[in-house]
């Protein structure tokens, strides 16, 4: 049996596969199961500012429901129960007592208070590490990108310097320098990347003429673009690096460590083919290593990333040139007699 020992940001592992922060981990018979089937680590589902923010509207809501009160009775108190936010640190910390394996948590903010006030607390429920989940959609159009993406460095210096665990970022595709951005956030203290969030967009609910929101699952080939960009990164910046969002299989999950992956991140697939499908992936892997020859992950991790590869043009423009100029080697031709 092969070694699949692995570590992400410091945090020993072992084997490379952790579940994604989903609906899945934020019950406790499902994280049991999670760690039963096999899984390495998982991600807590996130913690949203509108969360917060909205049990703070609440609290402020209670607390001035007496404001006008005659002044005798003023020592009355609203009756304030434990809301979203409190919930999610009662249930971060309970999953960490229901497991033996790594737990991170994830935090999905805005405000620059709000990331470092929440890490910090997130912190205190003794999770392994933290996942900042930079899931934003501008929609500020005198905003520019320089200005967003100084902020989110800034997030990381600040988030960093308030907690001793090690904190990873999930990042979106869509920055136009993504490889300048994630070196930025290297040096500022990051030591995990995840590549990458997968974006949920609005639908029409055309009868109703209302917004629809429907469930949105990866495709099997979606893990080709976190391929592209770990193979990239690999041996150039210091912080793990972590392939999510389409990664359904043992092959694709051999795929992104032959590019450089320390781990992988597994949702969609769960939902597809059951949890149960975390040991076929684990399984599959260590068949494909044993055939090949492979002890541990690291007689192949990022043999094929853009320093090792022997095919010099695997990550670049040529590739996509290529396949144009040759498309007709690519499409299966009808027959003549048909």
């Amino acid at each position: 049996m092969a070694d699949l020992r692995s570590e992400y940001m410091g945090i020993p592992l072992k084997n490379p596969l952790v579940v994604g922060a989903c609906s899945l981990t934020a019950h406790v018979d499902a994280i049991k199961k999670i760690e039963d089937k096999g899984a390495g680590a998982f991600v807590i589902q996130s913690l949203f500012e509108e969360q917060i923010q909205l049990q703070k509207y609440k609290m402020e809501e209670q607390l001035a429901a007496n404001d006008n009160l005659d002044a005798e009775i003023q020592n009355i108190f609203p009756k304030l129960e434990h809301a979203g936010p409190d919930e999610h640190l009662m249930w971060v910390r309970k999953s960490k007592e229901a497991v033996e394996i790594p737990v991170i948590a994830s935090l999905n903010a805005l405000s620059h208070d709000t990331w470092v006030e929440w890490a910090k607390k997130l912190e205190q429920t003794g999770v392994d590490g933290l996942e900042l989940n930079f899931f934003a959609i501008p929609i500020d159009p005198k905003r520019s990108a320089t200005e967003i993406e100084a902020e989110q460095v800034e997030t990381i210096k600040a988030v960093s310097a308030a907690v001793k665990i090690p904190i990873s970022v999930k990042l979106s595709a869509f920055y136009t320098s993504p490889l300048e951005i994630i070196k930025k956030m290297d040096d500022a203290g990051v030591s995990g990347v995840v590549l990458f969030n997968r974006m949920f967009h609005p639908s029409f609910d055309i009868e109703r003429e209302k917004g629809s929101f429907p469930f949105n699952l990866s495709n099997p080939n979606d893990h080709r673009m976190a391929l592209r960009f770990v193979g990239l990164l690999h041996e150039n910046i210091k912080a793990s690096l972590c392939a999510s969002n389409g990664v359904h299989s043992g092959s694709d999950a051999v795929e992104v460590l032959l590019a450089g992956a320390d781990v992988f991140q597994c949702v969609s697939t769960l939902y597809l083919n059951t949890i149960d499908v975390i040991q076929k992936i684990l399984a599959d892997l260590d068949a494909w290593m044993t055939r090949k020859g492979y002890e541990k992950l690291t007689d192949f991790r990022g043999k094929l990333s853009v320093n090792k590869t022997p095919d010099r043009w695997t990550y670049r423009r040529a590739q996509y040139v290529k396949m144009l100029l040759r498309s007709d080697d690519y499409i299966e031709r009808p027959s003549l007699s048909e």
